[in-house]
């Protein structure tokens, strides 16, 4: 199963509105100045549109299930998602660990439609996993977990959303952090990743690499590609 049972609503709805009105806007100026041209425009922007509702919607699922896969997970293992928001990630770590448990933490702000813990839970019901998914409020820079707790930590377009460089690499940090000897740790973002992948390496972790994640997350088109960066913890 590559798209868990649920509802995951939609990524950043704050931003639909800004390709809209550029829409609006160049159909307006199509029909004022009786040229094809403006057109050109409206048909390159709705083209990311559907891009970024695909990767929204469906792409994000096909990468994830294949990332997850790869993993080669015994099914006891313990994972942390990083800015869980509904759960899509969660719920597909949740599902491949029947012996294990699944924790997402988040502050549940609105980078995602209907965000909010309610409605993880609701996911994680109908994808029947409710008795090993937990939930916790909490700031990814600061987590409330102890050392070397989990055996693999994963997080999908969330570490950008902190403004400041410092800020991104305690996230980095929490993440090392939590992370137990042989674990894995998956960060996909669409900015910043180089920033990451240094931190890492100065963090004893082993097998770092990034790679761009392909057509399935291309949020905006090509410009704005979503790279994952990865990593193993030293025995």
């Amino acid at each position: 199963m590559t798209r868990p049972p649920g509802n995951y609503g939609i990524d950043a709805p704050r931003l639909i509105a800004v390709p809209v009105i550029l829409i609006v806007a160049g159909l307006l100026q199509a029909v004022l100045q009786r040229s094809v041209w403006p057109l050109i425009g409206v048909v390159l922007i709705a083209a990311c549109c559907a891009l970024g509702f695909y990767a929204s919607r469906a792409g994000k699922f096909v990468v994830w299930s294949r990332l997850l896969d790869g993993l080669g997970l015994r099914g006891d293992e313990q994972i942390l998602d990083l800015g869980c928001g509904r759960g899509a990630l969660l719920i597909s770590a949740a599902l491949r660990v029947p012996q294990g448990r699944a924790v997402g933490v988040d502050l549940w702000r609105a980078d995602q439609s209907g965000n909010g813990p309610e409605a993880t839970m609701s996911n994680a019901s109908a994808a029947g996993v409710t008795g090993r998914v937990d939930l916790r409020t909490a700031d990814i820079t600061a987590l409330p977990f102890p050392d070397a707790a989990f055996d693999v930590v994963i997080s999908n377009v969330v570490i950008h959303n902190l403004k400041a460089a410092a800020d991104r690499d305690k996230a980095i940090d929490e993440a090392v952090r939590v992370l137990r000897p042989g674990g894995r740790l998956l960060v996909a973002d669409l900015r910043h990743t180089r920033q990451y992948e240094r931190r890492l390496e100065h963090s004893a972790l082993t097998e770092i690499a990034r790679r761009d994640l392909g057509w399935r997350q291309w949020w905006s088109g090509p410009w704005l590609p979503t790279h994952l960066v990865s990593a193993r913890k030293p025995l």
